[in-house]
């Protein structure tokens, strides 16, 4: 489907019994107008449609005027399905369900008069109401949906929820030996660093940031400090104005530190133009096998933060290898804990109960005893709440 940009209304039906009414709605066409898609549902009382084949009949005249051709199907007591095809193309199924469900498909495309649709979307939300008895307790046009374009603007939250942003341009897409990485422009929230279709770090997100080195309760004075990941540069770049001994940061994708060395500036200043300064060493590798050299080696660290990746969303056993790898970071970062040294990295969505919960578990699993707290966060790009763990030695 192409770009699309088009309003779209949503009603809700005054049922004539104790049932819940529930209304989802979808709309969308581009400004370029290359194609468009209308969605529209309506929940009813089974009552309401209680003649459904009148009322399918009721509101083909709306298509006529349209000069769309129709082709009404009787699904057998289950209610009915109208496709509607018209000469410039459009395409519309209306599907009425026996237990008051009522579905409606508008595909437009390339040219399509956009008045036009606006005027066959508002006919047929009058033509229901008139063919309801006016039993529509609410009408809500919701904003464009856009899909088929160059810039993807969607993007799911942690917990399924589809996020539209205001992203306007690709600042910076490469594929790596790990992943895909996209850096994509928002007027809100600035570049936006995404890796493997997931929402990683906005310019704006200086919360995460802070939440994820302990929310300026720390002392990082005269400290070292272990970062795994953070390619980004943001946790770097925050770590050493407070003026530690050593930052010593491992990340496995230069690919992703040269995009956000040019395109991530707000968030990693100029710390990832070189990758040793006075008080930093960034190491271009895998962390397992740094970690475990680190710990044969019996170097220690005030605080270690991994920022390597988020708990995962489901403890479905193809989450597996997933969870395997937290248990691997966990056990060795904190062997290469100091006594009164401190770990953090994020959870997850505050709304994914089980997988924070399986998370707190796995913690008391640890070849070391420890204990933790957590922290709630807004951060901005994500547009949900967001949990950070603090884990220390008992």
């Amino acid at each position: 489907m192409a770009d699309g940009f088009t309003p779209s209304w949503q009603c809700y039906i005054t049922p004539l019994t104790s049932s819940s009414v529930r209304q989802v709605n979808v709309s969308e066409m581009n400004e370029e107008e290359k194609g468009s898609c209308c969605t529209a549902d309506v929940r009813a009382s089974s009552k309401l449609l209680s003649d459904v084949s009148a009322t399918v009949h009721g509101l083909q005249s709306i298509f006529q005027e349209q000069e769309m051709t129709a082709n009404i199907h009787d699904s057998e007591g289950h209610g009915y399905l109208a496709t509607f095809v018209g000469k410039n193309g459009r395409f519309a199924i209306l599907r009425m369900h026996s237990h008051g469900l009522v579905t409606f498909d508008l595909q437009c495309l390339e040219g399509d008069d956009v008045a036009q649709v606006d005027n066959l979307l508002n006919a047929l939300e009058n033509k229901l109401k008139a063919l309801l008895d006016g039993n529509i307790q609410r009408i809500k046009r919701l904003p464009a949906l856009v899909r088929g374009s160059d810039v993807d603007r969607y993007w799911p939250t942690a917990d399924g929820r589809l996020m539209e942003y205001d992203i306007d341009k690709v600042v910076y897409e490469k594929d790596s030996a790990y992943q895909n990485i996209k850096i994509l422009h928002s007027r809100q929230f600035g570049n936006i660093l995404i890796l493997n279709g997931d929402v990683n770090l906005a310019e704006s997100d200086l919360p995460y940031t802070q939440a994820i080195m302990g929310s300026g309760k720390e002392h990082y004075a005269g400290k070292e400090v272990l970062i795994l990941g953070g390619g980004d540069g943001g946790i770097l770049h925050e770590a050493v104005k407070l003026k530690p001994k050593m930052i010593t940061m491992v990340e496995i994708d230069e690919l992703v530190i040269d995009g956000c060395r040019k395109h991530m500036r707000k968030t990693c200043g100029n710390v990832l133009d070189n990758l040793k300064g006075d008080c930093y060493e960034v190491l271009v590798q895998d962390c397992v096998p740094v970690l475990k050299k680190f710990a044969e080696q019996g170097r220690t660290f005030d605080y270690v933060i991994n920022d390597l990746t988020a708990v995962p969303i489901s403890t479905a056993p193809e989450e597996d290898s997933t969870w395997e790898f937290l248990r691997l970071i966990l056990d060795l970062s904190v062997r290469v804990l100091r006594p009164g040294g401190k770990y953090f990295t994020q959870g997850n969505c505050v709304n994914l109960t089980d997988a924070l919960s399986e998370y707190e578990k796995l913690l008391g699993r640890l070849s070391c005893k420890v204990d933790f707290s957590k922290e709630v966060v807004c951060v901005p790009s994500y547009m949900e709440l967001w949990v950070f763990y603090t884990i220390w030695k008992k």
